[in-house]
């Protein structure tokens, strides 16, 4: 089959592997996309989740604070117009909280700056307050309200977080009359002990587990005072003063880096921070590593598959081609065996109607007749040798033999060929005798015959060949050369294989089995030798033979061993 014909099919199994391997890329591309959008929203997911957890904490310390004050602090404005501070007692006896460490009440209606007075615990009404630092903050905590100007419907209302001394934080709830005028104050002073004991763990264990869930002891909290320090934590290994990466600003709901997420407390304890750390590696890291192990046995996968569909194709192409290579070979056998058998039935016919009138005749009949018969024999020979190779029932008899010896024979049995092709032979042995081989000889004269006849059909114009037995590097070569075409350098390595006819002009002149050479080199091989070509085009080819030297062996030439094809 011509190169022209072969190479739209290979275009065509190109296009089939393309075919097949343009789904397998664009799903490794969507892959790759599908995976850089779960990295980021993994990683999205993951801060917004820390960023939602500090606020939460947040937020429930201010309800805890924000519902005590609103039961305690929400009094009605006739009690203090009326100053009826018992009845005012007798309710915060009932509110008492350990979120709280002193209840008062400013009194406005009076005094133009107020009257202080504080609950204490058993006490029938409010009793005023005394000197002490304890008033010194109330007066500073209610200022905005202390002058007239302060109290009008401008004020500030509601309940209002007051903390500019650190040692006493207040929650203070202005109260006001029928024209939203501010006539008292009511507050509260914050228990910070019972946050750090009781509040902060109870938030965060609560908020740990409805985040996290069985995940939650992957998180580390730390809630730090004012000035750093650690007021609360769920672990161990916290730095106690490392509070420069914990400062937010003040306004800053959080603050969302990488592992870790920080906020301030939104109404009481506003300079305080809570902060949640990831123990375990950063959500960049997990879904990094997620991304490349994925990304990894998909490739390996789709590497997989991939070579899975180019082996297929190409066992397919390979079925093809050596269905048509055998195509070829049906067409080149029935031709070799037609050429021989028309000539013994036209020599037969001459001789059977008596055309010979002369000995010499009869002998040239016979001789062509003869010759006919043998390159049949021949290639009947390389067919069944095939045969048996194929079915691995290939048997040899193996003996100590002189090499050229057997090429001497082959010589012979090839001259009356060679002479009617008009070809000269030269023969030569280098040396004699040359150490003995163990061998089938049979199968080397086999060899030895498909050389002699592969380098007749070859040669072209030239009717030159030459055969060299020699001795080298511990082997036993034997040369087989022509002056004819040669062998491109790229077909070199491909005419041992079966049915393989080299390319060219030449081919279609030169009918083939294309199986002499296959058959040359299994039967070197299965004498554990080798077989090389030195081959230049237009200046003829030469072929090696290397069968190695025989063992001395106690045996006669007579040795007998059958050792199957393997």
């Amino acid at each position: 089959m011509n190169r022209w014909t072969v190479f739209p099919r290979r275009r065509l199994v190109l296009f089939g592997l393309l075919v097949a391997l343009a789904p397998l890329a664009v799903l490794l591309v969507f892959q790759y996309v599908w995976l850089t959008r779960l990295e980021e929203t993994t990683r999205i997911a993951y801060e917004a989740a820390l960023h939602y957890y500090v606020q939460a904490v947040g937020q429930r310390v201010e309800y805890a604070y924000r519902s005590v004050a609103e039961r305690s602090l929400s009094l009605p404005a006739g009690l203090i117009a009326d100053r009826h501070f018992d009845a005012i007692a007798a309710h915060w006896s009932k509110e008492t909280s350990p979120a709280v460490e002193r209840l008062f009440l400013v009194d406005y209606t009076r005094e133009p700056f107020g009257n202080y007075y504080v609950y204490e615990p058993g006490a029938p009404s409010l009793v005023p307050a005394v000197g002490s630092d304890e008033a010194l903050a109330m007066i500073v905590a209610c200022s905005p309200w202390a002058v007239p100007s302060g109290r009008g419907r401008s004020a500030q209302l509601g309940l209002v977080s007051e903390e500019r001394n650190p040692g006493f934080r207040f929650v203070l709830h202005p109260i006001t009359n029928d024209e939203s005028v501010v006539i008292g104050v009511a507050g509260m002073i914050v228990n910070e002990n019972h946050l750090r004991s009781d509040l902060l763990p109870r938030v965060v264990n609560e908020t740990l587990g409805h985040f996290f869930g069985d995940a939650a002891s992957r998180f580390q909290v730390v809630v730090r005072d004012d000035e750093g320090r650690v007021a609360h934590t769920t672990g161990e290994g916290v730095a106690p003063n490392d509070a420069e990466r914990t400062i937010v600003p003040v306004g800053e709901e959080a603050t969302v880096e990488s592992n870790h997420a920080v906020s301030r407390f939104p109404f009481v304890f506003t300079s305080w921070t809570v902060e949640v750390v990831g123990l375990d590696r950063s959500p960049e890291e997990l879904a990094r590593a997620s991304f490349a192990s994925n990304m990894t046995l998909a490739v390996i996968l789709s590497a997989l598959l991939a070579a899975g569909v180019v082996w297929a194709l190409r066992s397919a192409h390979r079925a093809v081609r050596l269905s048509e290579m055998k195509s070829d070979f049906v067409s080149n056998v029935s031709h070799e065996l037609r050429t021989p058998v028309a000539s013994i039935r036209v020599f037969g016919e001459l001789l059977r109607l008596g055309r010979a009138d002369s000995p010499e005749s009869v002998r040239r009949y016979g001789a062509h007749i003869e010759n006919e018969s043998r390159r049949l024999t021949r290639l009947i020979d390389n067919v069944l040798d095939f045969a048996r190779l194929e079915s691995g029932r290939r048997e040899y008899r193996f003996v100590h033999e002189q090499l050229e010896r057997v090429v001497e024979d082959a010589v012979e049995a090839s001259r009356p060929h060679l002479q009617a092709r008009g070809f000269e032979l030269a023969f030569d042995v280098a040396e004699r005798p040359l150490p003995p081989a163990r061998m089938d000889p049979d199968a080397i004269g086999q060899v030895l015959h498909n050389l002699i006849d592969n380098a007749i059909k070859y040669s072209g114009d030239s009717t030159v060949l030459e055969l060299r037995v020699f001795s080298e590097n511990g082997s036993l070569v034997c040369s087989v050369r022509d002056e004819g075409v040669g062998i491109p350098a790229d077909e070199q390595r491909r005419i041992f294989e079966r049915f393989h006819r080299v390319g060219g002009s030449l081919v279609h002149d030169v009918k083939g089995t294309g199986l002499g050479l296959a058959i040359v080199q299994h039967v070197v091989r299965a004498h554990g030798g080798s077989i090389d070509v030195e081959s230049e085009r237009g200046k003829g080819t030469t072929v090696f033979v290397r069968l190695p030297i025989a063992t001395p062996s106690p045996h006669s030439r007579r040795e007998d061993d059958r050792c199957p094809e393997s």
